[in-house]
């Protein structure tokens, strides 16, 4: 592995650089096609709406609750905090229950089907649209023998992959957070626009990206929800299996790979960090990159982190943002220091001014997947 360690440090885009792009209030592109509310501000606040005559009493929940305030017509608004740019999950709340906004796109977030809000970032593109080759985001649907079931995955495939049909490619496996599944990276994540993007400018390999659910209950054992396990939610043996005996050979079977290790890379969000550092350490035959957004290596000790690591993979990827939840950003920074004071060569990334969120981990995979295979 490289001997790097390095700090990296995104722009984010302030307030006042995005009220340049921002003229007037504009319906945020999350909403349904022809809703005006929410409207994303100048100042990068959004005003909400919601038609409820009935209601007594409607709350937006954007992290922070909003008390809204009704007219005459029964119409609720509430004109939030200006925001970070980036993505953001929110719900309504009435009368005590929370709701989908029905002017918002659905995402499943939270562990349910959550409203979501795009809020602009001014003179950044890489996870935008442009005028550059596309690839395709497939879904694969393939049956699980170990846990008797149907699963689907969706693998994003680059540009150029039918037009050159002898080419054989390198694997990135992309795992969600907590509470989301397979459809959040294709989606909430823009993975296929950062991948064009990148690939189109030069700067990354073209690949293969699987998203696959970060979850698998083995049919031999008793059926359980791994979010309200206690425990058993770091166990992921389960997944590991399903991984590594079934995800990897169904995609090199139905896919044009370079079936090596030196050509596979694992990473994903929070959960699905401390996921991919356990399976990529747990197979380094198998996995050569591996990284973590937001989530990393677990209970770290000489002993399970060895400095003969760098001799073993060629990339290891610590990723955070700084204003991420306290105990969060300390326990992401603090194992990059613990590798950092042990000698493990390793990439510590940290996103400038974002929190838990899809900004975060956009930033992050435009830094990670550049450094994939690059031998």
């Amino acid at each position: 592995m490289k001997k790097i360690i390095l700090v990296t440090l995104a722009l984010i885009a302030t307030a006042g650089i995005s009220s340049a792009q921002l003229t007037k209030p504009t319906p945020a592109t999350t909403n349904l096609d022809g809703k005006q509310y929410p409207m994303v501000n100048p100042d990068l606040s959004a005003t909400f709406q919601v038609v409820a005559p009935n209601a007594k009493t409607v709350e937006l929940d954007l992290g922070k609750l909003y008390p809204m305030t009704k007219n005459a017509d029964g119409v609720w608004e509430v004109t939030c905090d200006p925001q970070v740019p980036g993505f953001h999950y929110y719900f309504i709340h009435i009368d005590g229950v929370k709701v989908a906004d029905p002017s918002s796109k659905l995402f499943y977030g939270c562990g349910m089907m959550s409203s979501g809000i795009e809020i602009p970032e001014a003179g950044v593109d890489y996870y935008l649209e442009k005028e550059v080759p596309h690839g395709e985001i497939r879904m694969q649907r393939y049956y699980s023998d170990l846990t008797k079931s149907w699963r689907i995955c969706y693998v994003y495939v680059p540009a150029e992959y039918e037009s050159n049909p002898s080419k054989h490619y390198p694997v990135l496996y992309l795992f969600h957070g907590g509470g989301e599944n397979e459809t959040s990276w294709p989606i909430q994540g823009k993975v296929d626009n950062i991948m064009d993007n990148l690939i189109a400018a030069g700067e990354c390999k073209p690949m293969l990206v699987v998203m696959d659910r970060g979850e698998a209950t083995l049919a031999d054992q008793p059926a359980f929800q791994p979010r309200r396990a206690g425990g058993m939610i770091m166990d992921f043996t389960p997944l590991d299996r399903v991984v590594t005996e079934e995800i990897v050979p169904m995609i090199d079977t139905r896919y044009r790979t370079l079936p090596d290790r030196m050509h596979r890379a694992i990473t994903g969000l929070s959960m699905g960090g401390f996921q991919s550092w356990a399976i990529g350490l747990n197979h380094k035959d198998k996995f050569a990159y591996i990284g973590g957004f937001s989530g990393s290596g677990l209970a770290p000790t000489e002993e399970r982190y060895p400095a003969t690591l760098n001799d073993e993979v060629e990339l290891l990827y610590v990723g955070t943002g700084t204003e991420e939840p306290g105990q969060m950003y300390t326990g992401v920074r603090d194992f990059h220091l613990f590798l950092e004071k042990t000698g493990v060569n390793h990439v510590y990334f940290e996103s400038q001014g974002t929190a838990h969120e899809w900004l975060t981990w956009r930033r992050a995979l435009k830094d990670f997947a550049p450094r994939l295979f690059v031998k």
